[in-house]
């Protein structure tokens, strides 16, 4: 596989969790290295590009913003950023 960097940005709260919860099962079943890195630091919010929380950021780039998507969404959003 392809080595990719996983981010869950947030604030803390609890749809940030399960986001990072759902993340982590996704990444395992598809077999993918990277750890599932919780990033819950304000600052790092406008860095990343993120307007709203909780954001699922793969390699960078903004997928998922200000929402909690499902499982199969997340599965299809990482299997697609893989290429």
């Amino acid at each position: 596989m392809l080595a990719m960097t996983v981010q869950v940005l947030g604030r803390g709260c609890g749809r940030c969790e399960v986001l990072h919860l759902n993340t982590v099962a996704v990444v395992s079943e598809l077999g993918l290295d990277p750890p599932v890195e919780k990033i819950y630091e304000e600052a790092e919010l406008p860095r990343a590009g993120v307007k709203a929380t909780p954001a699922l950021v793969p390699d960078g780039r903004v997928l998922v913003s200000g929402a909690v998507p499902s499982v199969k969404l997340i599965r299809k959003l990482l299997a697609d950023a893989l290429g």
